[in-house]
């Protein structure tokens, strides 16, 4: 008994460890950049590789995927994170490959404390334009909303917009928040906030709301009955580096997917 646990054992830790063994002979610094929504499983799947390898060094930061895919194209990083799909004249100008490794859903949200729990789209079209601004026109007390939204160079705002707003208006007014983990923090703090985040992000301290009486849920955006889905992406200029080529592979092996269906993304491997 004792040698078949040490057997399986083995096996175990060979099938955990061999989806690090690309970086065993690699010693450099990787710089990865853009989209916020990817960062919170990246940053694990950097840890794992750091800690096995105290020789390779890893730093990734927000700035929203417009700002990643210029950063990525002027070879400022090494990688870009982002939530959208690069325009033909991006790809062509900075020479990018894609490499998909999630799927993420974009919810609409509000304070967890908020009784309203559905909106229509058009409800949603008349919230960003400004037309509704108070929650009593949506059949709640007497209240004004505050409105969030991202910045232009967001894929979430970005996405949202085309899929859910089907492309109207986002009203001037409506404020701008530079990540999905400050606009967490801010819906959670603000009783009368509807913003939008990547579905990654969602826990406990916010409340999502279905859309046309759909709920957003891994399940939701795989039948497609939710359609406010994006990927994630990680971009390279040019084929990537070596260290570059591993971290890709690494979030699209069997334990990248692990940690991606942990954080509420559908796993892509490809």
């Amino acid at each position: 008994m004792k040698k078949l646990l040490l057997i399986l054992t083995l096996l175990t830790g060979s099938a955990f460890s061999s989806d690090l063994d690309a970086f065993k002979n690699i010693k450099d610094s990787l710089n990865i950049a853009g989209g916020t929504a990817h960062i919170k499983c990246e940053k694990e799947a950097i840890k794992n590789i750091m800690r096995t390898y105290p020789d390779i060094s890893i730093t990734i930061a927000g700035g929203g995927s417009g700002l990643g895919i210029k950063q990525v194209s002027s070879k400022m990083i090494d990688l870009a994170n982002s939530g959208r799909t690069p325009s033909d004249a991006e790809i062509k100008k900075g020479d990018l490959k894609l490499y998909r490794f999630a799927i993420d859903g974009i919810g609409i949200v509000v304070n967890k404390n908020n009784p309203l729990s559905n909106l229509t789209t058009k409800q949603l079209q008349d919230v960003f334009s400004g037309k509704i601004t108070n929650f009593k026109e949506l059949g709640f007390k007497d209240s004004q909303i505050n409105l969030y939204t991202r910045d232009e160079s967001s894929a979430t705002r970005k996405v949202f917009w085309k899929k859910a707003l089907n492309k109207s208006k986002i009203i001037s007014s409506a404020r701008v928040v530079a990540s999905n983990a400050a606009m967490k923090t801010i819906i959670s703090k603000d009783k009368n906030a509807i913003g939008i985040i990547s579905l990654g992000l969602v826990n406990e301290q916010i409340k999502l709301l279905n859309l046309n009486g759909v709920k957003p849920s891994v399940d939701s955006i795989n039948d497609k009955s939710y359609k406010v889905a994006r990927g994630l992406y990680l971009l390279s200029s040019g084929e990537p580096k070596p260290l570059a080529k591993a971290f890709i592979d690494y979030m699209r092996s069997n334990t990248g997917a692990k940690i991606v269906k942990k954080y509420g993304f559908i796993a892509v491997n490809e």
